[in-house]
């Protein structure tokens, strides 16, 4: 989720490094309770993200250009390979 408002929060670090995320932040991070947050450390910044919304974005990084590899350039592509694979995998039920 990309917020296009800008804000600073802060918490307070308790004894045992707990920190309560502040209201607008999960708000704008789209997570609530029981939801899992990611820390990027990239030297000596930290952002805190969605963790589902992150392993979403790393696996489209890391797949990146696959589809291209094979052919799939488009939404249609992408259907029509979808269609093979089921109508593939509903022959086979038949052959029983």
């Amino acid at each position: 989720m990309q917020n296009s408002t800008a804000f600073i929060d802060s918490a307070k670090v308790m004894a045992k490094g707990q920190v309560t995320i502040p209201a607008d932040v999960r708000k704008a991070l789209g997570v609530g309770e029981g939801d899992r947050v990611s820390f990027v450390v990239d030297g000596n910044n930290v952002r805190l993200v969605n963790a589902a919304v992150f392993a979403m974005q790393m696996l489209q990084k890391e797949l990146g250009g696959e589809a291209q590899k094979i052919g799939i350039t488009s939404d249609e592509d992408a259907d029509k390979l979808i269609k093979e694979i089921r109508d593939e995998g509903s022959s086979d039920e038949s052959i029983d």
